[in-house]
């Protein structure tokens, strides 16, 4: 791809569509989404891995618009809870879920387990390990070609939400390294670090080799 092209990221989620049109846009490059084509059908997110849902939505995007799609499928994993949210980060309370409904979840969850740590790390208790996870998938359907990439980033689960910044469970997901939850971040520096900036930089790389 090369500057002037057009890269349909195949979401919904706002808060994705800010972050990649800002990546993306560094390049030179016209980023549209699923907002730009209301009339595309949703796609039904069935995979049991976050790359199998990223393929799906990027080649299905892409097929239907002739044009390069980006789809990812990103989530939590946190470690008390086996791996949960996983794959269902979007939709763990329910399938018409809003980020403060699966938040409320999450924290009722963890309060049920016993083995929660009691660290307090700036007025805030932090009770699992987790990790966020990033599969990308960009779709040329002009060869069928796939170019992917995925990126992780470790941090605690705290028991109170802070920072109005980021979506999802960016308030709750706290990195020690900044004494900030990633909810407090700014975009250039959720991007550095961030398992989406990851991944975004992986992917970037491939295209450029």
């Amino acid at each position: 791809m090369k500057p002037g092209d057009t890269i349909v990221v195949a979401t919904k989620n706002a808060g994705k569509v800010r972050e990649f049109a800002h990546a993306f846009g560094k390049l030179g490059m016209n980023v549209v989404s699923m907002f730009d084509y209301p009339d595309l059908p949703d796609i039904v997110e069935d995979g049991s891995t976050f790359a199998e849902n990223a393929r799906k939505k990027a080649r299905a995007v892409g097929e239907a618009l002739g044009l390069p799609a980006l789809a990812d499928d990103s989530g939590l994993e946190v470690e008390v809870l086996g791996g949960q949210p996983g794959v269902y980060s979007a939709r763990y309370a329910g399938p018409e879920a809003s980020d403060a409904r699966n938040n409320t979840k999450l924290l009722d969850e963890l309060s049920k387990i016993t083995a929660a740590s009691n660290r307090l790390e700036d007025g805030m208790k932090l009770l699992s390990e987790a990790r966020f996870v990033c599969a990308l998938a960009l779709y040329d359907p002009s060869g069928s070609t796939f170019t992917e990439a995925e990126g992780y980033v470790a941090g605690s689960i705290t028991d109170k939400p802070r920072g109005d910044g980021g979506f999802g469970y960016d308030p709750l997901f706290w990195l020690s390294s900044f004494h900030k939850t990633m909810a407090e971040l700014t975009t250039e520096e959720k991007q550095a670090i961030s398992h989406r900036g990851a991944a975004l930089s992986s992917l970037l790389k491939k295209l450029k080799a």
